[in-house]
């Protein structure tokens, strides 16, 4: 909140953030944030409450966000399009105090809220509403956000991000992808998601520039190259899964000619190879690889990346921010000291999460003091390594290991061998429920034969790591988070995984 007081204070006119219907300097940005502010505590919202975000890809939601965090309240975004069943069992967890949709969605939040007198409003009305703006709350230790995700127990949890470990991750980023007055950044991922949070809230730290583009919009790749030169963009971020679509565009090359300096690419593991293909579309960029699961708030690393480090094929996600350690344990919970050998990464310092909202068993199971003596660690479940020079590197999620048939097997190393046999673009492999126990298929991109590609595949993969099914697909789904759909890539091959919890290997 200061950040915004001394931008608006020293570059009133300068522009803060712009959607295709609206755009905001930073002295006007500041002063409807106290208005939507005073608005909210007029609702009955206040310091240490919640307030649900039902809002799309928009300055509207930058404004409510921001009002939220003014308050001392926490804000909790919620997908627009999600089911109203979801949105009911989210909105009972986190007891919001008041719930801001935009118009088309009132109607069903309402549904959603009936019974539990939770105040509905829309921006609309909050700017409507006849109040004195609200003096801003210092944050102290208070929350700052939930993120709900999806858990294993295949409901939604809430993440609960304390406003320290939110400040020390937009400043870290901030300094990592250096944002300045001069930055214009894209915002290309959902706000929903949390991956979205290390291009808006830096970029407005730093007295930049946000630019936002209906989510939906940028699904397709045009929209988002004509946003880099319209407006021109000099940051952005997005998923490998996003990349691969831009890289199959023909308008990649633009981006040489293009204002855009920087990207970052996170949410996923990335590709050697097509993070050189996005250089030989724009050799001058400067790439980041971002890491940071959920649980600690937006990012704890931020690589840059030059084909020299990326030379051998692996893709390092760097050292830990400032505030923040890194250890690696084996299976038995020992530490790995030495460079090379690979363990479970577990996540110490400021960023770390404070829980899971109204959940103390989950908490207990992931936020451990029994591993690093005097110190409490998050068990991120990912695999991972470090060597001496280039930091750690990502191997992929313990839970894309299986063991089948006695043997251990990696769906990663499954994806490079199908897709150095098929030459394709793009391939996941998905572990599903079969008759027989454990079924893995393979779903690649582009017009192959899959009885053939399983043949050669024979030459290639040891018999238990031999794809059960190869499905030939016109493009890889994504998700909201931009990561791949496996759920819809296995129901539209007509197969499920009910029993996935069940395939971890140990």
């Amino acid at each position: 909140m200061e950040a915004l007081r001394v931008h608006s204070r020293d570059a009133p006119d300068r522009s803060a953030v712009k959607d295709p219907e609206r755009e905001l300097s930073y002295a006007e940005l500041r002063d409807e944030v106290a208005l939507v502010a005073g608005a909210l505590l007029g609702e009955g919202a206040a310091a240490g409450d919640r307030v649900v975000l039902l809002l799309a890809n928009s300055t509207d939601f930058v404004v409510a966000a921001l009002a939220t965090l003014w308050i001392g309240a926490a804000f909790v975004p919620l997908a627009v399009d999600d089911p109203v069943e979801r949105l009911a069992r989210i909105v009972a967890d986190c007891a919001p105090a008041v719930i801001v949709a935009r118009d088309a969605r009132v109607r069903g939040v309402e549904a959603v809220c009936r019974g539990r007198r939770t105040p509905v409003v829309t921006m609309a009305g909050l700017r409507r509403a006849s109040l004195a703006p609200a003096p801003p709350r210092p944050a102290g230790s208070r929350t700052s956000y939930l993120i709900y995700t999806s858990g294993t127990t295949g409901l939604p949890k809430g993440v609960v991000i304390g406003s320290p470990a939110f400040a020390a991750a937009v400043g870290a980023t901030a300094r990592a992808l250096g944002c300045d007055a001069t930055t214009r950044a894209l915002c290309v991922s959902p706000f929903h998601f949390d991956g979205s949070f290390g291009t808006l809230f830096p970029t407005l730290l730093a007295g930049g520039t946000v630019v936002i583009r209906p989510r939906e919009v940028l699904l397709f790749v045009r929209p988002f190259f004509d946003a880099i030169g319209r407006e021109a963009i000099t940051l952005t971020g997005f998923s490998p899964s996003y990349l691969r679509l831009l890289i199959a565009s023909k308008a990649i090359a633009s981006l040489a000619r293009s204002t855009l300096r920087t990207v970052a690419v996170g949410g996923e593991a990335s590709s050697a190879a097509d993070l050189r293909a996005l250089w030989n579309a724009a050799p001058a960029l400067r790439i980041f690889n971002r890491y940071g699961p959920t649980e600690t708030a937006i990012a704890v690393t931020h690589a840059r990346l030059t084909l020299e480090t990326i030379a051998d094929g692996n893709v390092p996600i760097g050292f830990p921010h400032d505030g923040v350690s890194f250890y690696l344990a084996r299976a038995d919970g020992t530490l790995i000291d030495g460079p090379g050998e690979i363990g479970e990464l577990c996540i110490a310092g400021v960023q770390v999460m404070s829980g899971y909202w109204g959940a103390p068993t989950l908490t207990e199971a992931v936020l451990r003091d029994d591993i690093v003596p005097g110190r409490t660690v998050y068990r991120t479940g990912d695999l991972a390594y470090r060597d001496e020079i280039r930091g750690y590197f990502f191997v992929e999620r313990a839970d894309q290991v299986l063991k089948r048939r006695g043997v251990r097997i990696s769906l990663v190393e499954i994806n490079e061998a199908m897709r150095d046999i098929s030459g394709a673009s793009a391939v996941a492999s998905v572990a599903y429920d079969d008759v027989d126990g454990t079924g893995i298929a393979a779903f690649v991109v582009g017009g192959h034969d899959p009885s053939d590609l399983r043949e050669r595949a024979r030459a290639r993969l040891p018999e238990p790591m031999l794809p059960d099914r190869v499905v030939i697909v016109d493009v890889l789904p994504l998700t909201a988070a931009g990561k791949v759909d496996e759920r819809r890539l296995l129901s539209g091959a007509g197969l499920t995984r009910d029993r996935r919890d069940r395939l971890r290997a140990t």
